[in-house]
């Protein structure tokens, strides 16, 4: 039986492309409705796998995603890194001058202002990109197109018009493939962690120095609320290296006698990027 792989959204998703960048196409890709369902889907045994959308180069984090992480006992696989294009998708043999709207998530027709004003078209926000495809192949509306995925002009039977017509090429997202067991190492690593400091000065500072005093190199770090503690931020943080390995044991050690709390989300294989540099 193949893996089964879970991700949010509708067949066709930017979550799906991610799928099988990283598995491969021999996998069972299984929409969810929402990011909780998504967990649940991994907790009853119904996906061996899930792909979590974590961040975007241009949007920044997706604070959900790291809840429902926090709040479980699921374990971080592996990251991966998918470039997002959006295309302009329409009605097979629809003309380039009759459109007149464009439909697609607030973000997607975000990412696509400069290309939408310039051709004088109507932005209409859709609950998703690939939902704009569908509902764009199924309703069948006049002067309309899409901007989803190439996957998504495929599985719904529309026309790619044109490809790549995000304003700004720099736009990646980062996903987790996130499962019950810990990954073994790779030859690129890194480690996620959450952690609270105690409420007194230099507290995040003394926390950060165990890292950098082992020359660890951190390529995350940001302050998010802490549930049911207003005021009180947690720090979510990702480091290059291993748990297993005795700089990345020593860390740990430290900062679980700095920190008021600790939490490791996974020590997993990485995709080396040249965004990973020194913090």
């Amino acid at each position: 039986m193949s893996l089964r792989v879970a991700f949010q959204g509708i067949h066709g998703a930017n979550s799906e492309l991610a799928i099988r960048q990283h598995f491969g196409h021999d996998v069972e890709a299984l929409p969810t409705p929402t990011l909780t369902t998504l967990f649940d889907a991994i907790g009853k045994g119904t996906a061996d796998y899930a792909m979590l959308p974590i961040e975007n180069a241009l949007a920044g984090a997706v604070s959900q995603a790291y809840e429902l992480l926090m709040e479980s006992d699921l374990r971080i696989q592996a990251d991966v890194i998918l470039h997002v294009h959006h295309n302009l998708l329409v009605l097979p043999g629809t003309p380039f001058e009759s459109i007149r709207f464009v439909r697609s998530h607030p973000q997607a027709l975000a990412q696509c202002e400069a290309f939408i004003r310039r051709n004088g078209w109507t932005a209409v926000p859709w609950y998703d990109t690939a939902g704009s495809a569908l509902d764009l192949s199924t309703e069948r509306p006049e002067a309309t197109a899409a901007l989803a995925t190439t996957l998504a002009a495929q599985l719904y039977n529309l026309e790619v018009l044109e490809q790549n017509v995000e304003d700004v090429t720099f736009n990646f997202t980062r996903f987790f493939v996130i499962g019950h067991d810990d990954p073994p190492a790779g030859e690129y690593n890194k480690t996620s962690i959450v952690f609270a400091t105690r409420h007194r000065p230099a507290a995040l500072y003394e926390c950060l120095g165990e890292f950098a005093s082992r020359g660890l190199n951190l390529t995350k770090i940001e302050s998010r609320p802490r549930r049911n503690r207003p005021w009180e931020p947690i720090f979510l943080l990702d480091f290059e290296g291993h748990w297993h390995d005795p700089a990345c044991q020593e860390a740990l050690a430290r900062l679980l006698q700095r920190a008021s709390f600790v939490k490791m989300l996974g020590s997993y294989p990485a995709v080396k990027t040249s965004q990973s540099v020194g913090i």
